[in-house]
């Protein structure tokens, strides 16, 4: 794939993941898992994904991209801190465990592990911002709800990956 459709697939992909994490605050989850600030991270399938297909330099730009434009609707620098700390652990996250598919972890466990990162991640911006330890204690909560959300986000990568592979819509190889 040329350069020219690299940079445009990258800003398709990052308007998709805003978009998804846009969309995504509008699902009221809370009422399913009564756990604040609980998300499926429907926006982490598309960074997953990115990860796959493109390198991973052009991953965490989406991440960045993605992030900051969130954050700039919300008008919440906050935000912005939590979503690159913990974006930042779970992508990275994801990248180590890729190398492993197949022989150690299949998608539904890296997203998993990748979206209990991100709520460490999460967690270790709130300790920053409230200038506190106790935010820790909230952790376990976060963690326990990575697993099912996790398990989401890696069925649809699954079934997403498996069909682009399969369609071959586009040259996907690096």
């Amino acid at each position: 794939m040329n350069k020219t459709k690299r940079i445009a697939l990258c800003g398709m992909l990052t308007a998709l993941a805003l978009a998804l994490s846009l969309a995504e605050r509008m699902i009221p989850l809370e009422w399913l898992i009564p756990i604040p600030g609980v998300k499926l991270g429907l926006a982490n399938v598309v960074t997953m994904f990115a990860l796959l297909f493109l390198t991973p330099g052009q991953a965490y730009a989406i991440l960045f991209c993605r992030v900051v434009l969130a954050a700039l609707f919300a008008g919440s620098v906050t935000q912005m801190l939590f979503g690159l700390t913990g974006g930042a652990l779970a992508l990275t996250t994801t990248w180590v465990l890729l190398r492993g598919r197949g022989r150690w972890f299949s998608f539904y466990g890296i997203s998993a592990a990748s979206a209990a990162m991100h709520n460490v991640g999460q967690v270790l911006a709130a300790m920053l911002v409230m200038q506190s330890v106790d935010v820790i204690a909230y952790l376990p909560l976060l963690l326990v709800s990575a697993i099912p959300m996790g398990f989401v986000t890696g069925a649809i990568l699954d079934t997403l990956q498996k069909q682009m592979r399969h369609l071959h819509l586009f040259d996907l190889t690096k």
